[in-house]
């Protein structure tokens, strides 16, 4: 892979690094804190004006900023989904069942190394809710294709049907499905529509320090993580084309995601990486913003945005 940014060569992440929260523009507050709250759980931890945080007791994950004037784009970077990760099958299996209970529509997906559903909220954004399930499959590439190869023997697309059957017999007839989202929940990956695989993959593992993934051209989409048991942190695609412009500004969706580092040194060390690089960043009062080269916003930061303004 040629490289288009002057990238460190030793540039290593710390594995404890994770991902804090997604900021999205949204164009009803109310509507959405009532969809986010009732159909997955998610307890309101603050709201202020056109303002509120989201997410588990513990810790935030989604904030939401109203824009009554927002609209939808097509064509250009942007998020594809963010992705809640439950801490385990029998809580996704709760939240599944409670999508089948209030009749919302989702698509439940094996991916062989996770198991998973997809579903959009009411104005569009695409949000997948998942378990790892690393024991299961692997994935392959084979003459340039994605495969899932299962323990049990049998070949996937990686986006197979998920047994319910299954999952559900993770639960009791005992078990609520209307609690709120469980303690170890968190935002598990982002996955990104870019402008070019090479340079995301560039300043995603090269600069930043990430894990490089598989590269499918084929497929048109690439990933890193921080090591084998947590892959997938960061995927990005070129499903709306090679080159693709950003969007304007005031459009719904994402307006950045966070990624937490596990201390103040460590946070000075990447954001150094990307000086060195020639990236630009700004100090914001939710911490370091750098853009990657498509034009989308992170927060670079070494604490989680507090439950309480």
């Amino acid at each position: 892979m040629e490289n288009t940014l002057n990238t460190p060569k030793a540039a290593v992440i710390p594995t404890t690094t994770r991902l804090g929260h997604v900021h999205l523009t949204v164009a009803n507050l109310d509507r959405q804190i009532q969809f986010y709250t009732q159909v997955l759980g998610f307890q309101l931890h603050w709201r202020e004006g056109s303002e509120a945080a989201l997410g588990t007791a513990a810790e935030v994950l989604l904030r939401l900023t109203e824009n009554p004037a927002a609209y939808r784009v097509q064509h250009t970077t942007g998020m594809y989904h963010f992705a809640i990760l439950y801490p385990s099958r029998k809580e996704l299996a709760r939240a599944i069942a409670r999508l089948f209970v209030l009749r919302y529509p989702n698509s439940p997906t094996d991916h062989g190394v996770s198991k998973t559903t997809y579903l959009d909220d009411l104005e569009g954004n695409t949000i997948e809710l998942y378990v790892r399930s690393l024991d299961d499959a692997k994935f392959e590439i084979v003459n340039g294709q994605m495969i899932v190869r299962y323990a049990d023997g049998r070949v996937g697309s990686g986006r197979d049907p998920l047994d319910l059957d299954a999952l559900f017999s993770e639960l009791t007839d005992e078990d609520r499905l209307d609690l709120p989202l469980p303690e170890g929940t968190t935002l598990g990956h982002m996955h990104l529509y870019t402008s070019s695989l090479e340079k995301s993959m560039d300043f995603y593992a090269g600069i930043l320090g990430y894990q490089e993934g598989p590269m499918i051209p084929s497929f048109r989409m690439g990933e890193v993580g921080l090591d084998e048991q947590q892959n997938h942190v960061i995927a990005f695609n070129t499903w709306k084309g090679e080159g693709a412009p950003p969007a304007p500004p005031d459009v719904l969706g994402m307006r950045y995601f966070t990624i937490v580092l596990p201390t103040a040194d460590e946070l000075q060390r990447v954001i150094d990486r990307l000086t060195a690089a020639g990236l630009l960043t700004e100090q914001t009062t939710d911490g370091t913003l750098v853009r990657d080269p498509s034009h989308l916003n992170i927060i670079l930061t070494d604490h989680l945005l507090p439950v309480k303004p």
